[in-house]
Protein backbone atom coordinates (compact mmCIF):
# COMPACT_ATOMS: atom_id res chain seq x y z
CA UNK A 1 0.00 0.00 0.00
CA UNK A 2 2.40 2.51 1.11
CA UNK A 3 4.97 1.76 -2.24
CA UNK A 4 2.01 2.57 -4.28
CA UNK A 5 1.78 5.95 -2.39
CA UNK A 6 5.34 6.34 -2.57
CA UNK A 7 4.98 6.04 -6.19
CA UNK A 8 2.09 8.09 -6.27
CA UNK A 9 3.47 10.86 -4.46
CA UNK A 10 6.91 10.92 -6.58
CA UNK A 11 4.39 10.87 -9.73
CA UNK A 12 2.68 14.22 -8.57
CA UNK A 13 5.99 15.98 -7.25
CA UNK A 14 7.48 15.19 -10.40
CA UNK A 15 4.50 16.48 -12.33
CA UNK A 16 4.34 19.90 -10.32
CA UNK A 17 8.00 20.31 -10.56
CA UNK A 18 8.04 19.97 -14.45
CA UNK A 19 4.96 21.96 -14.55
CA UNK A 20 6.86 25.29 -13.34
CA UNK A 21 9.85 24.35 -14.98
CA UNK A 22 8.69 24.12 -18.75
CA UNK A 23 6.74 27.16 -17.48
CA UNK A 24 9.69 28.53 -16.79
CA UNK A 25 11.37 27.37 -19.94
CA UNK A 26 8.45 28.84 -22.07
CA UNK A 27 9.40 32.43 -20.68
CA UNK A 28 13.09 32.04 -20.66
CA UNK A 29 13.02 30.84 -24.41
CA UNK A 30 10.40 33.72 -25.40
CA UNK A 31 12.70 36.57 -23.71
CA UNK A 32 16.24 34.90 -24.96
CA UNK A 33 14.62 34.40 -28.20
CA UNK A 34 13.05 37.90 -28.43
CA UNK A 35 16.58 39.75 -27.26
CA UNK A 36 18.73 37.10 -29.76
CA UNK A 37 16.48 38.48 -32.75
CA UNK A 38 16.87 42.17 -31.99
CA UNK A 39 20.67 41.54 -31.62
CA UNK A 40 20.45 39.90 -35.65
CA UNK A 41 18.37 42.79 -36.16
CA UNK A 42 21.18 45.70 -35.05
CA UNK A 43 23.61 43.68 -36.61
CA UNK A 44 22.06 43.42 -40.28
CA UNK A 45 21.13 46.94 -39.77
CA UNK A 46 24.39 48.02 -39.98
CA UNK A 47 26.30 45.71 -42.38
CA UNK A 48 23.12 47.00 -45.18
CA UNK A 49 23.80 50.93 -46.51
CA UNK A 50 21.53 53.72 -46.37
CA UNK A 51 18.88 53.36 -46.37
CA UNK A 52 18.73 51.13 -43.84
CA UNK A 53 14.35 50.51 -43.64
CA UNK A 54 14.52 47.79 -45.37
CA UNK A 55 16.72 45.82 -42.67
CA UNK A 56 13.96 46.28 -40.36
CA UNK A 57 11.37 44.33 -41.72
CA UNK A 58 13.79 41.24 -43.41
CA UNK A 59 17.06 39.35 -42.15
CA UNK A 60 19.18 38.41 -45.17
CA UNK A 61 18.98 34.57 -45.55
CA UNK A 62 22.58 34.15 -43.25
CA UNK A 63 21.20 35.68 -40.64
CA UNK A 64 18.09 33.97 -40.42
CA UNK A 65 19.49 30.71 -41.10
CA UNK A 66 22.18 31.36 -37.47
CA UNK A 67 19.49 33.06 -35.91
CA UNK A 68 17.15 29.65 -36.36
CA UNK A 69 19.82 27.61 -35.37
CA UNK A 70 20.59 29.84 -32.02
CA UNK A 71 16.35 28.98 -31.62
CA UNK A 72 16.97 25.75 -32.38
CA UNK A 73 19.68 25.37 -30.12
CA UNK A 74 18.15 27.27 -27.56
CA UNK A 75 15.58 24.72 -27.46
CA UNK A 76 17.80 21.73 -27.09
CA UNK A 77 18.82 22.97 -24.36
CA UNK A 78 16.61 23.71 -22.62
CA UNK A 79 15.29 20.45 -23.23
CA UNK A 80 18.35 18.69 -22.09
CA UNK A 81 17.68 20.64 -18.67
CA UNK A 82 13.81 19.97 -18.41
CA UNK A 83 15.17 16.54 -18.94
CA UNK A 84 17.35 16.70 -16.11
CA UNK A 85 14.98 18.03 -13.85
CA UNK A 86 12.98 15.36 -14.38
CA UNK A 87 15.46 13.18 -13.28
CA UNK A 88 16.04 15.54 -10.62
CA UNK A 89 12.91 15.76 -9.02
CA UNK A 90 11.86 12.26 -9.78
CA UNK A 91 14.70 10.88 -7.45
CA UNK A 92 14.32 13.75 -5.21
CA UNK A 93 10.18 13.29 -5.24
CA UNK A 94 11.03 9.11 -4.47
CA UNK A 95 12.99 10.47 -1.46
CA UNK A 96 10.63 13.18 -0.19
CA UNK A 97 7.46 11.05 -0.38
CA UNK A 98 9.31 7.73 1.89
CA UNK A 99 10.47 10.96 3.86
CA UNK A 100 6.40 12.03 4.28
CA UNK A 101 5.12 8.60 4.25
CA UNK A 102 7.90 7.28 6.93
CA UNK A 103 5.91 8.48 10.48
CA UNK A 104 2.41 8.02 8.81
CA UNK A 105 3.47 4.23 8.07
CA UNK A 106 5.16 4.58 11.50
CA UNK A 107 1.85 5.33 13.28
CA UNK A 108 -0.27 3.11 11.59
CA UNK A 109 1.63 -0.21 12.13
CA UNK A 110 1.94 1.13 15.69
CA UNK A 111 -1.71 1.55 15.63
CA UNK A 112 -2.24 -2.25 14.18
CA UNK A 113 -0.11 -3.87 16.35
CA UNK A 114 -1.90 -2.05 18.92
CA UNK A 115 -5.11 -2.72 18.35
CA UNK A 116 -3.90 -6.15 18.44
CA UNK A 117 -2.07 -6.41 21.54
CA UNK A 118 -5.27 -4.42 23.36
CA UNK A 119 -7.36 -6.86 21.81
CA UNK A 120 -5.29 -9.92 23.01
CA UNK A 121 -5.34 -8.67 26.71
CA UNK A 122 -8.71 -8.18 26.81
CA UNK A 123 -9.36 -11.32 25.56
CA UNK A 124 -7.50 -13.25 28.39
CA UNK A 125 -9.55 -11.66 31.52
CA UNK A 126 -13.10 -11.74 28.95
CA UNK A 127 -12.14 -15.95 28.08
CA UNK A 128 -11.67 -16.36 31.86
CA UNK A 129 -14.62 -14.74 33.03
CA UNK A 130 -17.08 -16.43 29.92
CA UNK A 131 -15.68 -20.20 31.12
CA UNK A 132 -15.97 -19.84 34.78
CA UNK A 133 -19.27 -18.69 34.24
CA UNK A 134 -20.20 -21.74 31.97
CA UNK A 135 -18.99 -23.83 34.13
CA UNK A 136 -20.91 -22.75 37.22
CA UNK A 137 -24.08 -22.96 34.74
CA UNK A 138 -23.57 -26.46 33.77
CA UNK A 139 -22.85 -27.59 37.95
CA UNK A 140 -26.27 -28.84 39.25
CA UNK A 141 -24.79 -29.42 42.39
CA UNK A 142 -23.49 -25.53 42.98
CA UNK A 143 -23.41 -24.73 45.90
CA UNK A 144 -24.55 -21.00 47.55
CA UNK A 145 -20.27 -20.93 48.73
CA UNK A 146 -19.36 -22.43 45.54
CA UNK A 147 -21.14 -19.69 43.58
CA UNK A 148 -19.65 -16.60 45.85
CA UNK A 149 -15.90 -17.92 44.60
CA UNK A 150 -17.10 -17.85 41.30
CA UNK A 151 -18.71 -14.26 41.55
CA UNK A 152 -14.77 -12.67 43.56
CA UNK A 153 -13.18 -14.44 41.11
CA UNK A 154 -15.34 -12.84 38.15
CA UNK A 155 -15.01 -9.60 39.97
CA UNK A 156 -10.69 -9.89 39.92
CA UNK A 157 -11.49 -10.28 36.12
CA UNK A 158 -13.83 -7.47 35.60
CA UNK A 159 -10.88 -5.23 38.10
CA UNK A 160 -8.48 -6.53 35.88
CA UNK A 161 -10.48 -5.30 32.79
CA UNK A 162 -11.11 -2.05 34.23
CA UNK A 163 -7.94 -1.09 35.02
CA UNK A 164 -6.61 -2.17 30.93
CA UNK A 165 -9.21 0.12 29.90
CA UNK A 166 -7.92 3.22 32.25
CA UNK A 167 -4.59 3.05 31.08
CA UNK A 168 -5.43 2.38 27.66
CA UNK A 169 -7.82 5.62 28.38
CA UNK A 170 -4.85 7.57 29.30
CA UNK A 171 -2.34 6.75 26.78
CA UNK A 172 -5.10 8.18 24.07
CA UNK A 173 -6.03 10.86 26.53
CA UNK A 174 -1.91 12.21 26.56
CA UNK A 175 -1.60 11.36 22.36
CA UNK A 176 -2.27 15.77 22.03
CA UNK A 177 1.13 16.50 23.39
CA UNK A 178 -0.84 17.94 26.63
CA UNK A 179 -1.73 20.96 25.39
CA UNK A 180 -4.86 20.16 27.67
CA UNK A 181 -2.29 20.00 30.95
CA UNK A 182 -1.69 22.43 32.98
CA UNK A 183 1.72 22.98 34.68
CA UNK A 184 3.21 24.79 37.47
CA UNK A 185 6.03 24.87 39.21
CA UNK A 186 5.88 23.26 41.99
CA UNK A 187 8.57 21.72 44.85
CA UNK A 188 9.35 18.24 44.30
CA UNK A 189 10.79 16.86 47.24
CA UNK A 190 6.60 16.57 48.85
CA UNK A 191 5.30 15.23 46.14
CA UNK A 192 7.91 12.18 46.17
CA UNK A 193 7.37 11.65 49.70
CA UNK A 194 3.81 11.61 49.22
CA UNK A 195 4.32 9.40 46.58
CA UNK A 196 6.53 6.77 48.44
CA UNK A 197 3.86 7.13 51.27
CA UNK A 198 1.17 5.56 49.04
CA UNK A 199 3.56 2.72 47.60
CA UNK A 200 3.68 1.86 51.21
CA UNK A 201 0.78 -0.09 52.12
CA UNK A 202 2.13 -2.55 48.68
CA UNK A 203 5.34 -2.98 49.70
CA UNK A 204 5.10 -3.61 54.07
CA UNK A 205 2.76 -6.39 52.40
CA UNK A 206 5.81 -7.94 50.07
CA UNK A 207 8.36 -7.29 52.87
CA UNK A 208 10.03 -4.48 50.76
CA UNK A 209 11.42 -1.44 52.27
CA UNK A 210 10.91 2.22 50.57
CA UNK A 211 13.16 4.81 51.52
CA UNK A 212 13.56 8.56 50.15
CA UNK A 213 16.64 10.16 49.90
CA UNK A 214 15.90 13.77 48.78
CA UNK A 215 19.34 15.53 49.12
CA UNK A 216 17.47 19.54 47.65
CA UNK A 217 14.12 19.07 49.23
CA UNK A 218 13.51 22.77 47.79
CA UNK A 219 14.11 22.41 44.07
CA UNK A 220 11.40 23.28 42.32
CA UNK A 221 10.08 21.94 38.67
CA UNK A 222 7.34 23.06 36.38
CA UNK A 223 5.39 19.87 36.41
CA UNK A 224 1.49 18.81 36.08
CA UNK A 225 0.87 17.55 39.62
CA UNK A 226 -2.08 14.60 38.60
CA UNK A 227 0.57 12.83 35.93
CA UNK A 228 3.43 13.82 37.62
CA UNK A 229 2.45 12.02 40.60
CA UNK A 230 0.57 9.33 38.41
CA UNK A 231 4.42 8.93 36.65
CA UNK A 232 5.85 8.56 39.88
CA UNK A 233 3.39 6.04 41.16
CA UNK A 234 4.20 3.75 37.95
CA UNK A 235 7.92 3.44 38.69
CA UNK A 236 7.34 2.91 42.27
CA UNK A 237 4.70 -0.10 42.01
CA UNK A 238 7.33 -1.33 39.25
CA UNK A 239 9.79 -1.03 41.32
CA UNK A 240 7.89 -3.06 44.31
CA UNK A 241 6.45 -5.63 42.70
CA UNK A 242 9.84 -7.01 41.42
CA UNK A 243 11.96 -6.70 44.36
CA UNK A 244 11.98 -9.62 46.95
CA UNK A 245 10.97 -9.90 50.44
CA UNK A 246 13.74 -8.03 52.34
CA UNK A 247 14.35 -5.70 49.60
CA UNK A 248 14.67 -1.92 49.49
CA UNK A 249 13.51 1.09 47.19
CA UNK A 250 15.18 4.11 47.09
CA UNK A 251 13.65 7.54 45.49
CA UNK A 252 16.24 10.08 45.08
CA UNK A 253 16.03 13.86 44.14
CA UNK A 254 19.15 15.00 42.86
CA UNK A 255 19.94 18.09 40.93
CA UNK A 256 22.95 18.78 38.57
CA UNK A 257 22.25 20.38 34.68
CA UNK A 258 19.00 18.66 34.86
CA UNK A 259 16.49 17.74 37.87
CA UNK A 260 17.56 14.05 38.92
CA UNK A 261 14.72 11.58 40.19
CA UNK A 262 15.72 8.34 40.78
CA UNK A 263 14.13 5.37 41.21
CA UNK A 264 16.02 2.42 42.08
CA UNK A 265 15.31 -1.12 43.63
CA UNK A 266 17.84 -4.35 44.37
CA UNK A 267 15.66 -6.56 42.52
CA UNK A 268 15.30 -9.45 39.85
CA UNK A 269 16.55 -6.75 37.06
CA UNK A 270 16.45 -6.51 33.62
CA UNK A 271 18.67 -8.36 31.23
CA UNK A 272 20.23 -5.92 28.98
CA UNK A 273 18.91 -7.37 25.56
CA UNK A 274 15.30 -6.56 27.43
CA UNK A 275 16.00 -2.89 28.04
CA UNK A 276 15.36 -1.47 24.48
CA UNK A 277 11.69 -2.27 24.64
CA UNK A 278 10.80 -2.53 27.95
CA UNK A 279 8.58 1.41 27.59
CA UNK A 280 7.31 -0.81 24.37
CA UNK A 281 3.38 -1.12 24.83
CA UNK A 282 2.59 -4.56 26.43
CA UNK A 283 5.70 -5.61 26.60
CA UNK A 284 6.87 -8.23 29.39
CA UNK A 285 9.99 -9.23 29.88
CA UNK A 286 8.16 -12.83 30.95
CA UNK A 287 11.74 -14.88 29.95
CA UNK A 288 13.20 -13.00 33.05
CA UNK A 289 9.85 -11.93 35.28
CA UNK A 290 7.77 -15.09 34.57
CA UNK A 291 8.78 -16.70 37.80
CA UNK A 292 7.18 -13.42 39.94
CA UNK A 293 3.78 -14.45 38.33
CA UNK A 294 3.19 -10.43 38.97
CA UNK A 295 0.17 -9.27 37.28
CA UNK A 296 -0.09 -6.79 34.73
CA UNK A 297 -0.58 -5.69 31.45
CA UNK A 298 2.75 -4.62 30.24
CA UNK A 299 1.31 -0.87 29.39
CA UNK A 300 2.70 1.24 32.36
CA UNK A 301 6.09 2.59 31.63
CA UNK A 302 4.95 3.07 27.73
CA UNK A 303 2.32 5.41 29.74
CA UNK A 304 5.18 6.66 32.12
CA UNK A 305 7.38 7.76 29.32
CA UNK A 306 4.57 9.45 27.41
CA UNK A 307 4.45 11.43 30.63
CA UNK A 308 7.98 12.26 30.83
CA UNK A 309 8.22 13.42 27.37
CA UNK A 310 5.07 15.50 28.30
CA UNK A 311 7.40 17.19 30.98
CA UNK A 312 10.13 17.67 28.16
CA UNK A 313 12.32 15.02 30.16
CA UNK A 314 13.93 11.81 29.77
CA UNK A 315 14.40 8.75 31.25
CA UNK A 316 17.39 6.61 31.42
CA UNK A 317 17.59 2.52 32.45
CA UNK A 318 20.31 0.92 34.46
CA UNK A 319 19.80 -2.31 35.23
CA UNK A 320 21.68 -6.08 36.09
CA UNK A 321 19.82 -9.33 36.53
CA UNK A 322 19.67 -10.67 39.84
CA UNK A 323 21.04 -6.51 41.49
CA UNK A 324 18.38 -4.03 40.93
CA UNK A 325 17.24 -1.75 38.17
CA UNK A 326 17.15 2.40 38.30
CA UNK A 327 15.07 4.83 36.53
CA UNK A 328 16.86 8.16 36.39
CA UNK A 329 14.22 10.74 35.33
CA UNK A 330 15.61 13.95 33.88
CA UNK A 331 13.60 16.83 33.96
CA UNK A 332 14.46 20.31 33.00
CA UNK A 333 15.17 23.57 35.88
CA UNK A 334 13.15 25.54 34.01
Amino acid sequence: MFTKARIKLTIWYSFIIMLISIVFSMAIYALTAREVERGFRRVHMFMQPPPRQQALINLNPELEQDLNQVKENLILNLVLINGFILLLSAGSGYFLAGQTLRPIQKALEDQKRFVADASHELKTPLTSLKTSIEVALRDKKLTKSKAREVLAENLEDIDSLDKLTAVLLDLTNYQDNGSSLVFEEKKLSPILQKAAARIKLLADKKGVEVKTSLTKPDLKARINLQTFTQMLLIFLDNAVKYTPKGGKVTVTLESKKDVLIMVKDNGIGIAKKHLPFIFDRFYRVDQSRSKQNVPGFGLGLSLAQKIIKLHSGSIEVKSRPGKGTSFIIKLPKN
